[in-house]
């Protein structure tokens, strides 16, 4: 089982010293539940733990750290959001980066886009070969995008574009279409009408 997303809000409550505030500021109770909504639809399936501090009786802890302005939000100890209400994308992709890092592909995925033809063979074999497998449109998906760049960028290295289509068979990395290809023993042919791509005439000639 894979385990929960830690992710803990400092909010501007609390004791220090002579000053006490007992209500939480609005924005901390508005991205308290910004946070249980977004978990409930579009990280719905991923555990996680909440642990609300009041920042003034613990200002110290996530000041080493930058945090210093509540409501401050950390996921997994990093801070992702701090002096105003939360952003449920920038949790989203927080919380899916580190999900990715502790839980494995399950069987076949491939993420791709609408209108892209790369993707669209890669279906196309995927179909041919009688394999099953569930498909993710990263653009009309945000979880599935955020995702796909967080398990990609650790295999090609941050710095290096990640393109669509991305596929795995068996819970391992294939990569695009050409090296599905490849694994599935099928012949490719060049799309001529396409211009110069990988896959062009003069990019299959021998050199």
């Amino acid at each position: 089982m894979t385990p929960p997303v830690n992710v803990t809000v400092y909010r501007w409550a609390g004791k220090w010293g002579p000053f006490k505030v007992s209500i939480p500021c609005g924005e901390c109770a508005l991205t308290e539940d910004v946070i249980v909504d977004t978990f409930d639809n579009e990280l719905k399936g991923i555990a996680f733990n909440l642990e609300m501090r009041d920042w003034l009786s613990h200002w110290w802890k996530p000041l080493p750290k930058g945090g210093w302005h509540a409501p401050i939000v950390m996921v997994e100890g990093r801070i992702i959001s701090q002096g105003t209400a939360l952003n449920r994308g920038v949790l989203t992709q927080a919380v899916i980066e580190a999900h990715a890092l502790r839980s494995e592909v399950a069987s076949n995925v491939l993420f791709g886009k609408h209108g892209c033809p790369h993707c669209v063979r890669a279906k196309g074999y995927l179909d041919q070969a009688g394999v099953e497998y569930v498909y993710h449109d990263v653009v009309r998906e945000p979880r599935a995008l955020y995702e796909m760049l967080a398990r990609v960028k650790p295999i090609i290295g941050p710095k290096s574009p990640v393109t669509v289509p991305q596929i795995w068979l068996n819970g391992a990395y294939v990569g695009g279409a050409a090296e599905l290809t490849e694994i599935l023993n099928i012949e490719v042919v060049a799309n001529t009408d396409r211009g110069q791509c990988s896959l062009s005439p003069e990019r299959l000639q021998p050199t």
